[in-house]
């Protein structure tokens, strides 16, 4: 194992086989990124549900890619959503759901935009940061000098594509038959994924898509990571309301649903690498 694999492991508490996981994952596809890549800002898309470790695959193959020379910068979804006061007028002029970040809508597709042009050529670009804890946008950012040869660009609905109008008329969840009974919400996110997304989703040059088992598999995955949470901020003498319990993750992850039972059903087809994960993360090969 290469040491700045086993320090990384260290520092982040994984388990001691994340390395065969890292190296079955990420080895491969940097060879395949290699191969693609003709002209500074190459976009790789990687998707992947919530809990399924894409972002911590995204840092490990980020470091393989500098080992082989290559200049490159990460771009996580999350990072471009829109302000917590932005999205407050969203709730209030077109539905109460959008005061919470995630779905599409929700994300400053311009900005996006805009920093895939800003790494593809000379000078500095800031990339943003979102700050789960505040729920904000920071108004600094993290300085990166272009051109970049490669950028990961990662998230929950990285490359998806809109459902059919029809699909959209049956809610698939409580939150959506109590909270969205008409269907105004559910239109809404279709609608900016069919619209400006799509043309942020366009350059991505390579769709790598980590394929939870089920959704129910993804509900577990986040149940998970909050009670490690919680055992933490036990540990630490934290405030445990900074932790969700499982009906709060349950509730949560409802606004996701919809779109990512379609992304498991839909993406396989199209993506240019499918990494089949099994319950425990660990990729089927």
């Amino acid at each position: 194992m290469d040491a700045w694999l086993s320090d990384f492991i260290a520092a982040e508490g994984l388990p001691a086989d994340f390395a065969d996981i890292a190296q079955a994952i990420c080895a491969p596809l940097t060879e395949t990124i290699l191969e693609r890549v003709k002209e500074p800002g190459f976009v790789a898309g990687i998707c992947g549900t919530q809990a399924s470790g894409k972002s911590t695959l995204t840092a490990v193959l980020r470091r393989m890619l500098e080992v082989r020379g290559l200049k490159v910068a990460s771009l996580s979804l999350d990072d471009l959503y829109l302000t917590h006061a932005a999205r407050q007028v969203l709730a209030h002029e077109v539905h109460p759901l959008l005061a919470t970040r995630g779905v599409p809508g929700t994300h400053d597709v311009a900005l996006g935009l805009a920093v895939l042009d800003g790494l593809a050529r000379p000078g500095e670009t800031l990339l943003p940061v979102f700050d789960k804890s505040m729920d904000d946008r920071r108004p600094d950012g993290v300085p990166v000098a272009g051109p970049v040869d490669v950028i990961l660009f990662e998230g929950w609905c990285v490359g998806a594509v809109p459902q059919d109008a029809a699909a959209l008329a049956e809610p698939v969840n409580a939150l959506e038959r109590e909270r969205d009974p008409d269907g105004r919400w559910r239109r809404f996110v279709n609608a900016a994924l069919a619209g400006p997304y799509q043309d942020l989703f366009s350059r991505i040059d390579l769709l790598v898509l980590l394929k939870a088992p089920s959704f129910e598999v993804v509900l577990a995955w986040r149940r998970e990571q909050e009670a490690k949470l919680r055992a933490r901020l036990a540990r630490e003498g934290g405030d445990l309301k900074r932790a969700m319990t499982d009906d709060q993750v349950a509730a949560f992850i409802a606004h996701y649903e919809r779109l990512t039972r379609h992304i498991l059903a839909e993406m396989p087809g199209r993506a240019d690498v499918v990494v089949e994960l099994d319950a425990r993360r660990r990729p089927r090969l």
